[in-house]
């Protein structure tokens, strides 16, 4: 029996981001058909990326710039497409807004959500999250007409699958909010760089740093390739960066393909923020590091010597 996988995309400045295509390959499986529901974006400029990977139906969801920004209008409106056209399973990223509008959801549907997904068997309707800050990983069997799942970015390696798509549009602007959330103005912060949470790459740097002018040396080698730059509690606690850039137990929970350890020891509530990266490579001056013995490779040298040298080579 043919599904029907709605999959709700994340755009940045129009354009799909790069984390979505593996999301869309994991939604291709056998006797499925895709539908992307996007919001606030010229759907023609996204098809043809959207058609590389098998979609076939794209939903643009038309709402008023205002209500794009309540995230209760927004969950609302999604929801009346996805009874529309009859999607019995959604996929949506575990990032900061699917973690903010999957949830939502969910529980106005009152179906059964698992977030931070690697992997997701959708004949079984078994998914595998990790647990126990990383230290299992579960598979967790769900049931009922709509399941949610959050799927980890950069989980899943994107394939390609050619095809063709139709756009249909649904007009969801008469939708109003219950008035518990009102949304006065919205600014983009000028200071974001990278996403950790979606970057495929990632520097961070940990007490052999020394200091938070040293982490400009961090940043300024990581925009040769867009990476994203992350920190260890030290850093975060000693006030050289601010918190937002934290991965380990209490910080971002993050899952590149190539993670770069710069000065930093790799406690374990470090490592149960990054122990999912594809590639691990390390950097310093004690060999004895714990960081060193959870590294694909590493070296025994001063982070601050290294980074200027990387970042002519880069």
């Amino acid at each position: 029996m043919m599904k029907n996988i709605g999959i709700i995309l994340e755009l940045d400045k129009g354009k799909v981001k790069e984390t979505n295509f593996g999301m869309i390959t994991l939604a291709r499986a056998k006797d499925t058909k895709l539908f992307a529901f996007v919001m606030g974006a010229d759907v023609n400029e996204v098809k043809t990326d959207l058609e590389a990977y098998g979609i076939t139906t794209i939903v643009n969801v038309v709402l008023s710039d205002e209500k794009l920004n309540n995230p209760v209008v927004r969950a609302k409106a999604l929801i009346n497409a996805i009874k529309t056209h009859d999607i019995c399973v959604l996929f949506g990223l575990s990032t900061a807004k699917g973690k903010d509008l999957l949830p939502r959801i969910a529980a106005m549907a009152d179906a059964p959500l698992v977030m931070d997904c690697s992997r997701v068997d959708l004949e079984e309707n078994i998914a595998t999250t990790s647990q126990y800050s990383g230290k299992t990983m579960a598979r967790i069997k769900v049931n009922g007409s709509l399941l949610v799942f959050g799927i980890k970015p950069n989980a899943i390696d994107p394939v390609t699958s050619p095809g063709s798509a139709e756009i249909v549009a649904y007009d969801q602007s008469h939708l109003v909010s219950d008035g518990f959330v009102v949304i006065k103005a919205g600014e983009a912060d000028k200071n974001a760089k990278v996403s950790l949470v979606e970057a495929e790459v990632i520097f961070a740097g940990g007490r052999g740093m020394k200091n938070g002018e040293n982490f400009a040396l961090l940043s300024q080698c990581a925009e040769k390739i867009k990476a994203g730059v992350a920190a260890s509690r030290v850093a975060v606690d000693s006030g050289w960066v601010p918190y937002s850039m934290q991965v380990g137990q209490t910080g971002e929970k993050v899952n590149p393909r190539v993670y770069i350890a710069f000065g930093l020891s790799g406690s374990v509530q470090h490592f149960a923020g990054m122990k999912t990266a594809g590639m691990v490579i390390a950097v310093n001056t004690d060999e004895n590091a714990a960081i060193m013995s959870n590294s694909d490779y590493y070296v025994v040298a001063d982070a601050l010597e290294i980074l200027p040298e990387l970042t002519k080579l880069l």
